[in-house]
């Protein structure tokens, strides 16, 4: 386990607070002993969590997603409990709560204290009907020791993201496409030209809504955001 000096001190590096800096120690705990564990090789890591940790993305993440085409209750509700287990090992306080099947998958809320820092995760696991493939990804972040999770192919989870932004037009999904694009994660941008409307039309307050998530010195960027986005969007039409 890491202590609480030692994430004050990360989160100085990482221009963040120390919140973001516990809750993705304990994302990359969680992600460790998952997949260390036989049953998890047919569920995916996906998401903006998985930009962040497996392609250096700069936005801190609150969640955990992954895809997989086939839901069982009792596997996965196996691998949360010993992965649980041995986070708990760490002495890191974790609690999974509400943890449940739904009609589009299975969700869980998982509830961390490290010290006097506590915080939730949100865990959910989405079912595809559409044949889901993976690539194993090896992990290297300032937490834990490597190890290696199972994501979701890279194009389908930029796919997923892309489809995201369209459809749900969050700020994090604006800010994901911004770093896609100058990480040059996207082979097919005719999708582009349907943004720059969306930019248009938005009233979204980015800096509000993405500054706690987002190093300090990225704050000069999302003030003004959608010139921001609109420029590296034209760059690449």
């Amino acid at each position: 386990m890491i202590s609480e000096k030692q994430i004050e001190e990360i989160a100085v590096k990482m221009q963040t607070s120390a919140i973001n800096v516990a809750r993705e120690y304990a994302q990359n705990l969680f992600l460790q002993y998952f997949y260390a564990q036989e049953g998890s090789e047919a569920i995916y890591f996906k998401g903006g969590t998985a930009l962040r940790i497996l392609y250096r993305s700069p936005r801190f993440s609150e969640d955990l997603d992954f895809s997989t085409s086939h839901i069982d209750k009792s596997i996965i509700e196996k691998l949360l409990q010993e992965t649980a287990i041995k986070i708990d090992e760490e002495g890191v306080l974790i609690e999974i709560e509400e943890a449940k099947p739904t009609s589009g998958g299975y969700l869980g809320e998982i509830k961390v204290s490290i010290g006097a820092i506590n915080f939730n995760i949100m865990m959910e696991i989405s079912s595809r009907k559409k044949k889901t493939s993976g690539e194993t990804v090896v992990v290297e972040n300032p937490y834990v020791s490597t190890y290696t999770v199972l994501s979701l192919k890279k194009e389908e989870l930029i796919a997923e993201k892309i489809e995201a932004l369209l459809d749900r037009k969050k700020p994090r999904d604006f800010f994901d496409l911004y770093f896609m694009l100058r990480a040059n994660l996207i082979p097919n941008k005719k999708f582009l030209k349907l943004v720059i409307p969306l930019l248009g039309k938005t009233k979204i307050d980015f800096k509000n809504e993405l500054g706690e998530f987002l190093p300090r010195s990225f704050h000069p960027i999302i003030k003004k955001f959608p010139v921001a986005l609109a420029q590296e969007i034209r760059r690449h039409l």
